[in-house]
């Protein structure tokens, strides 16, 4: 591969695909600049320019995670149509995939996120989950979820996609099931929470 296909601004997205993908198939452990050159074509030390060390490489790789991880949360809402309970179901439904898709860089994304009290980092993290309160809130202006503080609403709808994901990656549920699992969580959620309402 040419090193002149990254000449101009793309080598900094090139190397944290090339970043995403060497994540999802080895780990975060492994994940190192050098190999990165070596897979984007590039000489060893050009990473360097966009990625002083493998810090701001693990940085910048849990930000762009965020902001994707955000992109595919808005359009399952808006994929959803405006009713909330079809929206909830499909945002629960991308972020169940998300995260049994990109299980390292979830937990990549986190650890950094905790690590940084404020940021970009912790911005970008803030903005992907922004979606998920934004839903909450809409559930509560429509009388479907109790009211109260939208963050501890929309933490016990996390805990419960997070699990199921958890299910899946640890392998006690067969990604096949994780459909109906969703559908079925979400439904105890919603009656759960007019019950308290």
């Amino acid at each position: 591969m040419s090193t002149r296909a990254y000449h101009h601004g793309n080598l900094r997205t090139a190397l944290l695909e090339q970043a995403e993908r060497s994540v999802r198939e080895h780990g975060v452990e492994r994940l190192s600049l050098r190999e990165l050159a070596r897979r984007t074509g590039v000489s060893h030390g050009a990473p360097r320019r966009h990625f002083p060390d493998r810090q701001a490489l693990l940085d910048a790789l849990a930000e762009a995670g965020f902001a994707r991880l955000g992109a595919e949360l808005r359009l399952a809402v808006e994929g959803g149509g405006g009713l909330f309970e079809p929206r909830l179901l499909a945002t629960a439904s991308a972020y169940v995939r998300f995260a049994t898709r990109d299980a390292a860089l979830l937990e990549l994304m986190f650890a950094g996120k905790h690590k940084q009290e404020s940021g970009a980092l912790h911005e970008a993290g803030e903005r992907a989950f922004s979606v998920i309160r934004e839903l909450i809130e809409q559930g509560q202006a429509e009388g479907v979820l109790e009211p109260g503080e939208p963050e501890r609403v929309g933490l016990v709808l996390f805990a419960t996609m997070q699990g199921i994901a958890a299910l899946v990656t640890g392998g006690i549920v067969d990604a096949a099931h994780v459909g109906g699992l969703v559908a079925d969580a979400i439904m105890h959620f919603l009656r759960a929470s007019r019950a308290a309402a």
